[in-house]
């Protein structure tokens, strides 16, 4: 019976592997969330648009040709907000620094926080469209009745003039939709 003892220090060993593997999956779950959004931030996926600083948008020049940008705006259904765009859409010179208002206002009798996703659409499109500034960057709480406008700064990248997949491309929308941050 020289087996015997091995098999309690072998049920050991594969107990703490199985641990070992739960504990990987877990930290996989929790990192998968801000790994995904650098992804999506990085290539434009899922309509996903870039953030860029102001030194990085000084070094962009105009191209001289132009592109039409929708701009939509939403709330979550429950929500007590209206929401919009100011202006429905716009031509933009590809490469110069433009500026969106959207509009909103707390229809309720509370204060109301929330937050904006946003997307790009045609999505291969995201990749090119970048945010200086955007009231999306950070939550928006709005007092009982209080209505504000909001600015969106960006910059479509003269990068998209020579991607085939966007040579067909006329108009590109930026949508939002705010939820309630509870």
């Amino acid at each position: 019976m020289t087996g015997a003892p091995a098999r309690p220090r072998s049920n050991l060993r594969v107990g703490a592997m199985a641990l070992g593997v739960a504990c990987a999956m877990l930290g996989m779950g929790f990192a998968a969330v801000p790994l995904y959004r650098i992804f999506c931030e990085a290539t434009g996926y899922d309509g996903t648009t870039r953030r860029v600083d102001e030194a990085q948008a000084a070094q962009i020049v105009d191209s001289g040709r132009t592109i039409s940008v929708r701009f939509d705006a939403n709330v979550e259904r429950g929500m007590p907000w209206q929401f919009k765009p100011l202006q429905a859409t716009d031509t933009v010179s590809i490469g110069a620094r433009d500026m969106a208002l959207f509009w909103a206002k707390n229809t309720s009798d509370k204060p109301i926080t929330g937050t904006a996703s946003f997307n790009v659409e045609p999505e291969q499109a995201a990749r090119f469209f970048n945010k200086i500034q955007c009231f999306c960057f950070t939550a928006q709480t709005l007092g009982p009745g209080e209505e504000v406008r909001m600015p969106v700064v960006y910059y479509i990248d003269p990068a998209i003039l020579n991607d085939p997949d966007n040579k067909d491309v006329q108009q590109i929308t930026l949508s939002y939709t705010f939820h309630e941050t509870r």
